[in-house]
């Protein structure tokens, strides 16, 4: 057997800028899966499931504090690299990507806008589920005392705020038969 011919394979250190990459696409999931139970809760507040929406909470926080936590390690490999690469202060991604390999960028600029398109869309599902969430509640106080009137008395105060109580009456539903 020839040893000479066969070729000694040498592992190679990952490039420098696989960090950031690696960091953006974990940025990305974690914004993806918040868009998801974002989107969850909406479809559980319009089928009026108010424990599910409630049961939901939790995991959006958990999912929001992920995403934060993966933004974090992002802006620290960015850092690391822009320090690599002698750039002082703290440079955005966007102004470090002439400092990438001209075969990178090009990843770089596709995940940076699906990252920015996932917040944006985060956001806008946000502001919808905080609207729907407050109508509803504002619904729910004109239909009480819409469906028993006589369980709630308004009060004025000095300066014309009204306050609204409820007076404790038998139950609402009696049985028949």
């Amino acid at each position: 057997m020839i040893v000479a011919d066969i070729p000694t394979l040498v592992p190679t250190e990952a490039p420098a800028w696989n960090a950031v990459v690696e960091a953006l696409r974990s940025e990305l999931a974690e914004y993806g899966g918040l868009l998801g139970l974002f989107e969850a809760q909406q479809k559980k507040i319009i089928a009026l499931d108010a424990d599910a929406v409630s049961e939901l909470v939790p995991q959006l926080e958990l999912q929001a504090e992920a995403a934060r936590h993966r933004r974090d390690e992002r802006e620290r490999a960015v850092r690391e690299y822009a320090s690599t690469r002698g750039r002082a202060g703290v440079p955005s991604l966007r102004q470090l990507l002439p400092e990438f390999p001209s075969e990178v960028r090009p990843l770089l600029e596709a995940l940076i806008d699906e990252i920015n398109h996932l917040v944006l869309r985060t956001r806008q599902r946000t502001r919808q589920n905080q609207m729907m969430l407050t109508r509803l509640v504002e619904l729910h106080h004109e239909l009480l005392p819409a469906l028993r009137p006589q369980a709630f008395t308004k009060t004025y105060s000095r300066h014309g705020q009204v306050a609204v109580s409820t007076v404790a009456t038998g139950p609402t539903y009696r049985a028949t038969g």
